[in-house]
């Protein structure tokens, strides 16, 4: 381990610090002996940012290296990408039943807009079998 005066700089901070003192005897606050106080590099600090550093650059490396495993975490979580999808349906225009629809087909990455009305019926009569799903009274409107 270097000594807290081992550091090339904190060495010439330390000999501009008494030369000042010595030649023109500042008070204690003077600003340029603070300045040159707060220079000095504590090497502890010091080597923990360094290698602090290195193991930061090394993590990135390792990660750009595995982005696409199959184990690595995906860029969004599963529910920030609910979180998205019950937002998207929010300002679907539709019955609840259709909004319900609507969010299962995102969820399952169906076209909810491409489903004919046979199919919707179909759906909604498979969906009803969850004890998830809600059932709402009423028809389907026809949708344009």
């Amino acid at each position: 381990m270097v000594n807290k005066l081992g550091c090339p700089l904190n060495l010439m901070t330390l000999t501009v610090r008494h030369e000042i003192i010595e030649r023109y005897r500042p008070g204690e606050d003077d600003p340029h002996l603070r300045i040159l106080q707060a220079a000095h590099i504590e090497d502890d600090e010091y080597f923990s940012h360094m290698i602090q550093d290195d193991i930061s650059a090394i993590v990135r490396d390792i990660r750009a290296a595995h982005k696409s495993d199959s184990e690595s975490a995906p860029p969004t979580t599963i529910a920030e990408e609910l979180k998205q999808d019950l937002e998207d349906v929010a300002t679907f225009k539709g019955s609840p039943l259709e909004k319900q629809a609507a969010l299962y087909c995102k969820r399952l990455g169906i076209n909810y807009n491409k489903l004919s009305d046979v199919e919707f019926r179909q759906l909604v009569h498979i969906l009803e079998k969850s004890k998830f799903f809600k059932s709402y009274v009423g028809q389907r409107k026809k949708r344009k």
